[in-house]
């Protein structure tokens, strides 16, 4: 899913990295976004070593080189944002698992309910009956800052502490929005933000670009970032 990666990397880039590398396995031989051509397409092992922040696992499939992939970026120092395929990859396979909850290097993971399930093992309606619980049991099990995305996405680390994201609303449910908020949160990762300044800071400007979008449905993913990048001025603007 070359899409997701390219949402992800052009969200980064709106919301303030300043140098965006990104990995499309599924097109080898794309080396520029026409609509971006300020993002870096090239291999991952082609990566500069000294990465801020990377995000792993948008669209990814979890044959030989998607394992590969995801396999390196866990053992990276930067800090990551395991997401999508890569979150599927971790739930089936313990061994991969043990190596994300235990890298020494900030962990964010960002499951919506379905995935949330897969890493608990439960059914999706034990997710939705305690989200919080749920996000909860997920941030110690990964020793990671969860995002539960959906209607009220929570917020939780591992030592307990959580939140619910009060911006959004069900324009958010088309396809893409999830990639594009994995990669505002490594953008702000990439600009020195804390951890959780960085993922309660995306989640809020992640929801706050649906409600300046004004109605519950319509918006596409690549609309999102200028609109979040639009809220954070005017939050500037207040201060």
């Amino acid at each position: 899913m070359v899409g997701a990666v390219i949402l992800a990397a052009r969200a980064a880039l709106r919301i303030g990295a300043g140098r965006v590398y990104a990995d499309c396995l599924g097109a080898p031989d794309l080396r520029i976004d026409p609509l971006q051509p300020e993002l870096m397409l090239r291999p991952q092992q082609d990566f500069p070593e000294a990465l801020d922040a990377t995000v792993a696992g948008c669209g990814l499939d979890a044959d030989p080189a998607g394992a590969g992939a995801l396999a390196r970026a866990i053992d990276a120092t930067a800090a990551l944002v395991l997401d999508a395929g890569g979150l599927t990859q971790i739930a089936a396979n313990p061994a991969l698992a043990r190596s994300f909850a235990t890298r020494p290097a900030i962990r964010i993971i960002t499951p919506h309910p379905g995935e949330a399930a897969r890493l608990l093992g439960c059914e999706i309606a034990a997710v939705q009956l305690d989200r919080r619980a749920s996000a909860r049991e997920l941030a110690q099990r990964f020793s990671s800052i969860v995002v539960l995305k959906g209607s009220g996405t929570v917020i939780a680390e591992p030592a307990g502490a959580c939140w619910v994201n009060p911006t959004g609303g069900p324009a958010l449910a088309s396809a893409g929005t999830g990639d594009v908020l994995a990669g505002m949160i490594g953008g702000l990762l990439a600009q020195g933000y804390p951890a959780l300044d960085a993922v309660r800071g995306a989640v809020w400007l992640h929801g706050r670009a649906a409600d300046l979008h004004g109605a519950d449905r319509g918006l596409t993913a690549s609309e999102i970032a200028p609109l979040a990048l639009r809220a954070w001025d005017a939050l500037r603007k207040k201060t």
